[in-house]
């Protein structure tokens, strides 16, 4: 990581954006609208990511022309991200596209990443494009990488190594590439992996760990599927303990629940929660951009004047 931030109202080593106006992240959220934009919860101070429901290239460049334009209207200080595989994205960077940050998930070994379709080349490469995109102006660090424990064992590809330590091997793959954001969807492939809540709970624990230990900007999709033995308080309680722990960021998704990949996870509301209890502040220059629009306040004072804020945002009140 190039460069990182330290500071009690802030996340721990957050990662520097790469975005105009960039700042520290704290979180990002996806899949997003402008109303939830609009919610008051302040999410998406990291990215503002939407995850296809195709890969088809013109719709991943007409979601990510439409995220560019909302914000560059409303002069966002972040960035945004379509969740399509590196391949794409490196197709949309030729074909011209906003493309800030590239996603891909990666593992810790070589069988299970080919198995994802990408190799340490095929990351170099989309690595140079995004530096020659040239889309940052606080810092250059274009990739966002998914992992999680399970993810080699379920493709028979972790070699008789227990998952955690090929979990930190891929960690060991994203610091390579600079990256702005690692996130460990840590509950995501099921029972046969993490059990029940109690074992999802270490393993988002010990993923945020490593990942700091390798000086990564790491953050955790705090997310459980329905046929696992966990519920949303499971979830509540393992988002606090990652606020206090400092976690870079946390995913949400509206309602909690992703509705295309059929999981759950955290809400934009949850956000809300995590800042009032721990005294965590959004990225700096998120915060000034709540406060112009009327979203900064707490705890209820958090909703905004609904008629102000569409007039502020071109809207009809």
């Amino acid at each position: 990581m190039r460069s990182s931030h330290a500071s009690s109202r802030a996340w721990l080593k957050a990662a520097r954006c790469s975005r105009p106006g960039g700042h520290w992240c704290s979180h990002r959220c996806g899949p997003i609208t402008v109303r939830a934009t609009r919610s008051g919860h302040g999410a998406g101070d990291a990215v503002i990511g939407i995850n296809p429901a195709s890969d088809n290239l013109a719709n991943c460049q007409a979601l990510l022309v439409a995220l560019d334009e909302m914000r560059q209207a409303f002069a966002i200080p972040t960035q945004s991200c379509v969740l399509t595989h590196v391949t794409n994205a490196l197709a949309l960077l030729e074909r011209g596209a906003p493309v800030d940050l590239i996603f891909q998930s990666v593992a810790g070994t070589e069988a299970a990443n080919a198995g994802f379709g990408v190799s340490l080349s095929v990351l170099a490469e989309a690595h140079q494009a995004g530096l020659a995109a040239a889309r940052g102006t606080v810092g250059q660090n274009c990739l966002y990488f998914e992992t999680g424990q399970g993810a080699a064992l379920s493709a028979e590809a972790h070699h008789g190594v227990d998952q955690q330590t090929i979990e930190v091997r891929a960690y060991a793959v994203a610091r390579a590439f600079d990256p702005l954001l690692v996130n460990t969807v840590v509950g995501f492939i099921g029972p046969e992996y993490l059990y029940d809540g109690k074992q999802i709970t270490r393993a988002g624990l010990e993923d945020h760990f490593c990942g700091k230990l390798l000086g990564l900007p790491m953050g955790v999709d705090v997310c459980y599927t329905n046929h696992v033995e966990a519920d949303q308080d499971d979830m509540d309680n393992l988002a606090t303990l990652l606020a206090q722990a400092g976690v870079s960021f946390v995913i949400t998704v509206p309602g909690a629940d992703d509705v295309m990949l059929g999981y759950q996870s955290l809400a934009f509301e949850d956000i809300a929660y995590l800042r009032e209890v721990t005294g965590l502040r959004p990225a700096p220059e998120f915060a000034r951009w709540l406060a112009e629009y009327g979203l900064a306040g707490q705890g209820a004072a958090m909703l905004p004047d609904a008629a102000a804020l569409a007039r502020r945002l071109g809207l009809p009140a």
